[in-house]
C-alpha cells in the first residue's frame, strides 16, 4: 500500500484543488477507495500522454519552421484555407497593418 509521505495523515477529507470543478468532486466523492487509486492511476497516465503529446505536437512545429522559405518571417504562423472545397496550408504574418500570406502546400498529399 502506497502511502503518500508529502502530508501528514488527518482524519478530516481532502479539500479539492479550487480549480477542480464541482461536478468532478461530486463524482469522486461517490468512488471507492479502490476506484479513486484506479482513477488516479489513470488521470496521471493520461497527463503524462498529453504531456508527451504537446511535445511531439511542439517539436514538429519546430521541424515546420526549418522548412520556412527564406521569404517568410520567422513569426509566421500556418493556417488552412479552403478553397473550391479544398483545404491548402498557407504562412500567414502581419506587416504593419496587412496581413501577408504565402502557399505552403495541400493539408492532404492526395488534396
Amino acid at each position: 500500500m502506497l502511502v503518500n509521505t508529502d502530508r501528514p495523515m488527518s482524519y478530516e477529507p481532502p479539500t479539492p484543488p479550487a480549480d477542480l470543478p464541482t461536478d468532478v468532486v461530486d463524482t469522486l466523492d461517490g468512488y471507492s477507495p479502490e476506484l479513486l487509486r484506479d482513477v488516479a492511476c489513470y488521470a496521471e497516465e493520461l497527463a503524462e500522454h498529453r504531456k508527451r503529446e504537446a511535445r511531439l505536437a511542439e517539436a514538429e512545429e519546430e521541424d515546420e519552421v526549418d522548412e520556412q522559405p527564406d521569404d517568410v518571417p520567422t513569426k509566421a504562423t500556418i493556417t488552412i484555407k479552403e478553397i473550391n472545397d479544398n483545404r491548402y496550408y498557407y504562412w500567414q504574418w502581419r506587416e504593419g497593418e496587412k496581413v501577408r500570406s504565402k502557399y505552403k502546400g495541400p493539408v492532404s498529399p492526395d488534396g
